[in-house]
């Protein structure tokens, strides 16, 4: 018996020290970060479609022109930039869409203003669609209809969303079925109405888009990125239709 004891603690020590090992997150084993603009076998099946490849500009134009931007905008590193007073203009997807679920990481410095909007046409240059607000909240604190994830101008977010600090990646969705509009940032939803609603046009009505015909309203469109002449970057765009509701 004697014998029998010591090769027991030998062994369960030996077990011991290479299961923690295996485990260390700074071992040969660590989990990889996941690869930049690229779709899981599970998000192409299901449908997802990418609509930044990470390398060019593929699937997108400058608004109301054939051609994607030839300065103002940049690809570096699998991030599309736009870059701060670089005037490229507002870029729009060839693709319109109707039903779908849009989602995107962003990171954007200090006092910086952009948004993505939605449902867009070109028909209407003053207010082609819907905006999801990205902005340095700090500039903005008096109005939350012009707040990040706001539906900008017409309607606010909640007030306990989770914004990041500049300089780290925020994650946004836009969904949209039938009139049934949600914003999310950050796993978390903080915006949800009806195009088109009551309360909706009574926004629209207050805001300074009331002279802009059926702006609220429910029609197929681009997906926009806006260009107010300040930094924005994005990566990870991607977009799954669903079905009419």
């Amino acid at each position: 018996m004697k014998s029998t004891f010591p090769l027991v603690v030998i062994v369960l020590g030996a077990a011991l020290t290479l299961g923690g090992s295996g485990c260390s997150t700074t071992g040969r084993h660590a989990a990889k970060p996941p690869a930049l603009n690229q779709l899981t076998v599970q998000e192409a099946n299901a449908g997802w479609k990418l609509l930044f490849d990470g390398q060019s500009l593929n699937g997108w134009r400058s608004y109301k022109k054939t051609n994607a931007p030839s300065h103002g905008w940049e690809i570096k590193d699998g991030i599309l930039k736009c870059v701060e007073g670089g005037h490229g203009g507002d870029m729009i997807t060839i693709g319109q869409f109707n039903d779908f679920d849009l989602q995107w990481d962003w990171s954007e410095p200090a006092k910086a203003n952009n948004g993505i909007k939605y449902l867009v046409t070109e028909e209407r240059p003053n207010a082609p669609g819907p905006e999801y607000q990205m902005i340095d909240d700090a500039i903005v604190t008096n109005n939350p209809k012009e707040s990040t994830a706001a539906f900008y101008a017409v309607l606010p977010p909640s007030s306990d969303k989770m914004l990041k600090p500049f300089g780290e990646w925020n994650h946004s969705r836009i969904l949209v079925q039938g009139n049934h509009v949600e914003h999310w940032l950050n796993g978390k939803q903080v915006l949800t109405y009806e195009l088109g609603s009551p309360e909706v046009r009574a926004a629209v009505a207050a805001s300074k888009f009331k002279n802009a015909p059926g702006f609220g309203e429910k029609i197929k469109g681009h997906i926009l990125l806006t260009e107010h002449h300040d930094e924005a970057s994005y990566r990870n765009i991607k977009i799954l239709e669903l079905p009419a509701k």
